[in-house]
């Protein structure tokens, strides 16, 4: 989907040319609301109801709008990916149409099984991502959006959690920072560690000893390894069948000997078979796909921005020594008025990257099955 375009904007436009190295802005002060992209019980872009139709093999079905739960029983704490495009290495802070939209696309359909939290954080930039491509060392500007994160869930657990049970919910960077997160502030308190019912953070490599659940990125949270289980990791990153992420890729290649890089299937969690998927869809992206535009259904233009598909995709875990992946297939059947092809890939100047595979596709791919998982833990709990 456009909105998550982390890279290929910055590595098509930028290098070799370093990014500015603009003043950060001041530190946020996460106990005013302004400071916080989502809240609950605000109107926001994670209260916005979003306008959605079915598709189905048939073609178009039902319309409707997601809905937005009043007293859930779970928290939903988020960290958007990499869409800003400010100058400097880092982000202001004053949320664009690009991190609203992510949020859009990402977690506003959570608010039907929880309580949204997402702090507005000065992330690294589309420009950071090209320097860092070019060779430049981004440590300060990655200490800065952590900074940011980790003072945002402080205040949230001091002054908006009352010991609530939460789930951690990210994409790429964002996965990258509850990731640390999870390291050196959850797993270190043993009574937040208890509320932690779920955390689901794709897009950005967990590594763990090849053969086991934990190890590696973490020291005491498992991979989610069956369906209902709590307290532990959904991670996964997309390639579409049958390609492989080389050696050295980005995403699904582990740069340790010895490690793997962990996969959770997001619709069945510790199943190694192919599994099929509860998807939503940004159905007016732009973005570029193999083989050219989508169109969605025989039927014609989509009717609303998000499309509802259950069945279309079908994903299977794979781990094969430093290599772990999620592989993304299509299900299209004799007669199916649906789709044969998703997007996903990044491109940059026409070319896509193999080795960040169906990137900008790893939530929608299983949104609906993830929302479905969050909500029978906040039933159960």
């Amino acid at each position: 989907m456009r909105l998550l375009a982390i890279a290929a904007a910055a590595l098509a436009a930028a290098a070799p040319a370093p990014a500015q190295t603009n003043a950060p802005s001041a530190a946020p002060d996460y106990s005013k609301d302004a400071s916080w992209l989502c809240l609950p019980g605000r109107a926001d872009v994670c209260s916005t109801p979003l306008a959605t139709t079915d598709l189905n093999p048939n073609g178009y079905g039902a319309r409707g709008l997601s809905p937005v739960a009043t007293d859930p029983p779970l928290d939903c704490f988020y960290v958007y990916p990499t869409v800003s495009s400010d100058p400097g290495l880092n982000s202001d802070l004053s949320p664009g149409r690009e991190e609203k939209l992510a949020a859009e696309s990402q977690f506003a359909r959570f608010a039907s099984v929880c309580r949204p939290f997402a702090p507005v954080y000065r992330q690294m930039t589309l420009a950071a991502v090209a320097a860092y491509s070019a060779g430049a060392n981004i440590d300060a500007a990655a200490a800065l959006a952590y900074g940011d994160v980790l003072a945002a869930w402080r205040n949230y657990v001091r002054t908006r959690n009352d010991g609530r049970p939460f789930v951690l919910i990210g994409h790429s960077q964002g996965s990258l920072m509850l990731q640390m997160l999870i390291a050196r502030e959850i797993e270190t308190d043993p009574a937040v560690a208890k509320r932690m019912k779920l955390a689901i953070i794709p897009g950005y490599d967990v590594l763990v000893p090849q053969g086991k659940l934990v190890g590696g990125t973490f020291k005491k949270t498992l991979l989610c390894s069956h369906p209902g289980e709590t307290g532990c990791v959904m991670s996964w990153t997309s390639f579409r069948e049958k390609n492989v992420p080389p050696a050295g890729a980005i995403f699904g290649y582990a740069d340790q000997a010895g490690m793997t890089v962990g996969c959770v299937n997001p619709a069945l969690p510790g199943s190694h078979d192919w599994v099929k998927l509860d998807s939503y869809w940004f159905a007016r992206s732009t973005l570029p796909v193999p083989g050219g535009p989508i169109q969605w259904s025989s039927e014609g233009p989509t009717p609303t921005p998000y499309l509802h598909a259950q069945g279309l995709v079908a994903a299977k875990c794979i781990n094969d020594g430093q290599r772990g992946y999620l592989w993304v297939r299509t299900v299209h059947n004799p007669g199916d008025k649906r789709t044969d092809r998703i997007g996903g890939e990044v491109a940059v100047f026409g070319m896509f990257l193999p080795g960040w595979g169906m990137h900008l596709a790893d939530m929608a791919i299983a949104q609906g099955d993830l929302v479905r998982e969050v909500g029978e833990i906040g039933r159960t709990r």
